[in-house]
């Protein structure tokens, strides 16, 4: 099914490459609480006050790159953002030491893209970014409440079918980013679209547990400070993914069909 807005469409398969950030992102802190106790060179260690303050200065970043976006939306934002925030999220993703220059890059080029893309789809739906910041963020908290209650645990098998399952909604992202670029179709439209709005909101959304386990396992066993970063930007990506799920799917409930 393939939906009547140019914009919607364009979407298609766009969040793909936050989800393969993501799979490197817990694996690489996975390897980093399997490795050797720090040095006594490295004496700072990470807390929840540092990954708080480096998640704000990546959405600071975000959020001013966004703004400068929609006040001027243009393609060559759209294009240079989405690009940008694609090769850089894959990069941190799978360095071995985080880079902070890097990572704010990252958010950056991010504000970017969503800014235009932003702007765009409030073109269409007036308000509708409003509903879906509202919706990311209370999501981010009740998802936070559910893993600091303890109803949702992270076990080897919970990881490992959530890595997996992200795996596959990469890989349809892919598959149908291509089904767009050679057929100007898209199977993100009418029900089937909100089907898998659906399915990629509650992955980014389970993949936020695995966010708050890493770092509450990175401040329990004391990992090097500067990996608070690692962590931000695994905050960062999973936020950005679910928002943009909530913008299609609140785009096909208004009428994107």
């Amino acid at each position: 099914m393939e939906s009547r807005n140019p914009v919607f469409r364009r979407m298609s398969g766009f969040n793909g490459g936050e989800a393969a950030a993501h799979q490197a992102n817990v694996q690489q802190l996975e390897d980093l609480y399997a490795a050797p106790s720090a040095t006594s060179l490295q004496t700072d260690r990470m807390t929840y006050d540092d990954v708080a303050v480096k998640t704000a200065a990546l959405f600071g970043v975000l959020l001013v790159t966004a703004a400068y976006a929609w006040l001027r939306p243009t393609p060559v934002l759209l294009w240079v953002g989405l690009g940008g925030g694609l090769v850089l999220g894959l990069v941190n993703a799978f360095k071995r030491e985080p880079s902070p220059a890097l990572i704010l890059a990252y958010a950056g080029f991010e504000g970017l893209f969503l800014g235009t893309i932003s702007v765009a789809f409030e073109s269409f739906y007036n308000g509708i970014v409003f509903q879906a910041v509202l919706a990311t963020l209370t999501t981010f908290g009740v998802m936070l409440a559910l893993y600091k209650s303890g109803r949702i645990r992270v076990t080897p098998k919970f990881q490992r079918i959530l890595l997996i399952a992200v795996g596959g909604y990469f890989v349809f992202c892919l598959v149908n980013l291509g089904i767009y670029l050679f057929t100007g179709n898209s199977l993100r439209g009418g029900l089937l679209g909100l089907l898998i709005g659906a399915v990629g909101a509650v992955l980014a959304s389970l993949m936020l547990v695995l966010d708050f386990d890493a770092i509450e396992q990175g401040v329990r066993d004391r990992i090097p400070a500067r990996y608070a970063w690692t962590a931000a930007f695994g905050l960062a990506v999973t936020l950005i993914w679910l928002y943009i799920e909530f913008l299609r799917i609140i785009a096909i409930l208004r009428g994107d069909e």
